[in-house]
């Protein structure tokens, strides 16, 4: 082999050297950014019963006594016996009804809403429930609340086969079948949220 050779070798090697130090620098970088990410995105894990386990930050925006109410929402559909389609339509209902606040007021001292015979409306509570659904003690109590929409659920035949707007919708007699769907995707959020394990 010619002096020339082994020279033009030697540059060859030396050229890789700096190739190789980049791309493990530009592996680190890489991993620097993305396990974090890749960590801030994964599943949160609270639990259901210890709401000083929840986030100040809350969970796609809806925190505190929010939080505490869908936690209520998710105990008594475990309860109950049904699972996590079951838990979201229920967040969802009350997500739609009143933005997951325990409140003693309702549609017709909001917007003066009536009855279709006329009559005023009587919404209370998490779910809006009238006065046909109990007594004002009994709606205004989230987990008799939640009880109460989830024993009517439980006789909606079929419910599983449709969309949980329409579902709630026929739990709730509300008037607009779509106006739950906004609420699916941050209701999943927080069932699965609250679907972590609780330390023993």
């Amino acid at each position: 082999m010619s002096g020339r050779d082994r020279s033009h070798r030697r540059a060859r090697r030396r050229g890789w050297l700096p190739g190789i130090l980049l791309g493990g620098a530009t592996l680190i970088v890489l991993l620097a950014v993305l396990v974090p990410l890749a960590a801030s995105r994964a599943p949160l894990e609270l639990c259901v019963s210890e709401p000083a386990s929840f986030p100040p930050s809350g969970v796609e925006g809806w925190d505190g006594e929010q939080l505490e109410n869908a936690a209520v929402i998710v105990r008594t559909a475990t309860a109950r016996g049904f699972g996590r389609e079951g838990q979201i339509i229920g967040v969802m209902a009350a997500m739609g009804e009143s933005s997951l606040h325990n409140i003693d007021y309702g549609d017709w001292e909001t917007s003066g809403i009536t009855n279709p015979d006329g009559t005023r409306t009587s919404s209370i509570g998490l779910f809006q429930q009238q006065d046909w659904w109990g007594s004002a003690e009994e709606r205004m109590d989230p987990a008799t609340s939640a009880g109460l929409f989830y024993a009517r659920l439980a006789r909606l035949r079929g419910w599983q086969d449709l969309e949980p707007t329409i579902v709630i919708h026929r739990v709730q007699i509300n008037a607009d079948p779509g106006h739950y769907e906004r609420f699916e995707t941050d209701a999943a959020a927080i069932v699965d949220a609250l679907s972590g394990p609780c330390p023993s």
